[in-house]
């Protein structure tokens, strides 16, 4: 598999909700539990059917910074 094909199927974009990610990319979850302190809830429990742009806008998160971490966790890093 060449390295388009993998970041291809490691993209995560705004629009997504947290059931999707982490139903895809299951090393995503840890990430949402380290924003959890950030946002005042766990986001898997209050947020999970809503977009990440909303949950960044709802929760105060840096939408890009948590987009990164999730690719990171999504390439199992």
């Amino acid at each position: 598999m060449t390295q388009a094909a993998t970041d291809e199927r490691s993209i995560i974009a705004p629009e997504m909700t947290i059931l999707d990610i982490v139903s895809k990319y299951r090393h995503t979850e840890a990430v949402f539990k380290q924003y959890d302190d950030k946002a005042g809830v766990c986001l898997c429990c209050e947020a999970l059917f809503f977009p990440l742009k909303d949950v960044a806008h709802r929760y105060g998160l840096n939408l890009s910074e948590l987009i990164s971490d999730l690719k990171v966790a999504a390439k199992g890093g």
